[in-house]
């Protein structure tokens, strides 16, 4: 069967017995969620700078889009001190079924509340959202079709003119033989975010890049076991692309978003205290223990602002009703 990439990905990911329904992610490659308890308590504290500048309301809520095993909200919720929990509101956004093991406090659901007052985090989502993918010729741009059983291309017909406008705004593709990834789901998607959250901060945090660096030839991908695969459609894989988190900024502008950063995971985290920083020497020879458990977490802290792999994930981050950061 023959199906544009975006209608395949759809398909593959999130129908009947679909890779996100069936699987567990944590089983098929690494995020900053799985890597240590220190990307939760980074987390934690943007939340609670978010509760000082909202100052203090009886709710505070944090949803966690694209929630996977719901490892970053139970971190969080764990992690909060007494008196936030008795305040927190948690709800984790995800299509499978709730974890067994989840704290009963959290609450499971197949979409964002709206009326969201508080911190949104949506944790390597956009690149799942499926999209369409064009190819250059010499008569403008196709789009291209997949045979779900082996992956196979071929080149359809034009993009509609929605699509071609976002092209020509966002990825301009110039030489014959390039490839774009048409993110206007993904603008969609986040800017439903923009529109849930009454008061506070959203942040998608995610695979990236700008209008200045776009791939020439694309980014899809397909990972399982740990591994990167062909991105074939039949469900057997996860299936990603990189994300214009330019164009989604934009669309949270325009559905409200009042003041915008894009940074990197790593300036990010760096400003919120992870910073890879080894503990001093002469703590091996009082403390051995505490040495390698400070050694450990340091350990820990570089895997997430590493320049070259989790610290290069992009940062949007947009707030709502006057919050300053």
């Amino acid at each position: 069967m023959w199906l544009t990439w975006r209608a395949a990905m759809e398909h593959a990911l999130y129908g009947e017995s679909g890779f996100y329904l069936r699987e567990r992610p944590s089983g098929h490659f690494r995020t900053s969620v799985g890597v240590s308890p220190v990307f939760a308590e980074a987390v934690l504290r943007e939340l609670v700078a978010v509760d000082e500048e909202l100052g203090g309301p009886g709710t505070l809520d944090l949803v966690d889009i694209g929630a996977g095993e719901g490892v970053l909200a139970s971190g969080v919720l764990a992690a909060a001190p007494a008196s936030l929990r008795r305040r927190l509101r948690v709800t984790a956004v995800e299509l499978a079924p709730r974890p067994a093991a989840l704290p009963e406090e959290i609450v499971w659901a197949r979409a964002a509340p709206d009326g969201i007052c508080g911190l949104v985090i949506a944790n390597e989502w956009l690149d799942n959202i499926p999209v369409d993918i064009v190819e250059q010729t010499a008569t403008g741009p196709r789009l291209v079709l997949v045979n779900v059983i082996d992956g196979e291309e071929r080149l359809g017909g034009r993009p509609g003119d929605a699509d071609l406008a976002w092209l020509n705004r966002w990825w301009p593709m110039r030489l014959t033989g390039e490839r774009a990834e048409i993110g206007r789901p993904r603008d969609r998607a986040w800017a439903s975010v923009i529109v849930r959250l009454a008061r506070g901060r959203a942040i998608a945090i995610d695979y990236a890049h700008s209008a200045d660096d776009r791939p020439p030839y694309g980014t899809l991908a397909g990972y399982r076991d740990g591994s990167t695969v062909a991105p074939v459609p039949d469900g057997s894989c996860d299936i990603t692309a990189h994300v214009a988190l330019d164009a989604c900024a934009a669309a949270g502008e325009s559905a409200g978003a009042v003041t915008t950063a894009l940074t990197t995971q790593r300036e990010a985290l760096r400003a919120l205290g992870v910073t890879g920083r080894r503990p001093p020497a002469e703590l091996a020879g009082r403390d051995p223990r505490g040495y390698l458990r400070a050694l450990a977490r340091s350990s820990e802290e570089a895997e997430l602002i590493a320049p070259g792999g989790l610290g290069g994930f992009g940062w949007l981050s947009q707030t709502r009703q006057g919050l300053r950061r």
